[in-house]
């Protein structure tokens, strides 16, 4: 089987548009499918699993079933399910599920939808290089100062910091 197009990473957040409240789920939408375009434009193949939280879904089987569908090689949770501390039984059932279901996954966590790519990118071997940084801040861009470089080779030249050479 040819996994090059399989998705890699895999987003769980809440679903916009079954959040219960007086509110416009649309930009929220909006929000989500710009952040994962990033995936696109790194070539990193993403699903998501967006689950309701007006008792529409069985979380456990419909996040199971999403974790079951490939070998993920990063789980990405939303904010959605962390910043609210009435979701807090929902966000450990969402992290036990990985674990249970994909425990050679890494788990990462996004700050807002904008910032999807850049959490799994901490966690995934990106297209062009042969490691990840341990852990990192953008594996899939420049390498951070002062990460262990986990690829074959040599690591990647680290530019040079404003700061070297300045008394701390």
């Amino acid at each position: 089987m040819d996994t090059s197009d399989a998705p890699r990473v895999l987003v769980i957040g809440l679903d916009p548009f079954r959040v219960p409240g007086p509110w416009d789920p649309a930009p929220a939408a909006k929000a989500i499918e710009a952040g994962l375009s990033k995936f696109a434009e790194h070539g990193v193949g993403v699903e998501t699993c967006l689950i309701g939280v007006d008792g529409s879904d069985d979380v456990g089987e419909v996040v199971g079933t999403a974790l079951r569908a490939h070998p993920w090689e990063c789980v990405t949770i939303g904010g959605g399910l962390r910043h609210s501390d009435d979701q807090v039984e929902l966000l450990e059932q969402v992290v036990n599920l990985v674990r249970r279901y994909a425990p050679e996954a890494a788990i990462a966590f996004n700050s807002t939808p904008a910032t999807t790519y850049e959490a799994a990118a901490r966690w995934i071997e990106c297209p062009g290089r042969t490691g990840r940084w341990m852990p990192s801040v953008h594996a899939c861009m420049s390498p951070p100062r002062g990460h262990l470089w986990a690829g074959s080779g040599p690591a990647p030249p680290v530019p040079p910091s404003p700061t070297d050479g300045q008394a701390r």
